[in-house]
């Protein structure tokens, strides 16, 4: 294989697992009762429309159908990627779940 070619496998990889990870987001933000929308705005304000969001928000399914996603998993995954801002948020919608009385 040549140089481009490995170099372009490994960006189309990078992107898959990227999708995976919005993915993942949304469908916690959506077991969760939260709008993943919303919350991306909340940590990245001046950024235009996410195209990537919205094409996940199709793929997710309701929460009676979704498997559980621990917070932990999507903390992790979204500092992975750097999305340290919105790891911070979805921190902070975590600690309040702890702070409310079910």
């Amino acid at each position: 294989m040549e140089k481009k070619e490995v170099e372009q496998k490994v960006i189309e990889s990078y992107q898959h697992d990227e999708k995976m990870m919005i993915l993942v987001y949304a469908q916690w933000c959506i077991n969760h009762d939260l709008d993943p929308k919303a919350l991306y705005e909340e940590a990245y304000p001046n950024q235009m429309k996410n195209e990537a969001l919205r094409e996940a928000l199709e793929l997710t399914v309701s929460k009676q159908e979704s498997e559980e996603i621990p917070d932990q998993t999507v903390l992790n995954i979204l500092q992975l990627f750097g999305n340290d801002d919105l790891a911070f948020v979805v921190q902070s919608k975590i600690a309040d779940k702890f702070k409310k009385p079910d």
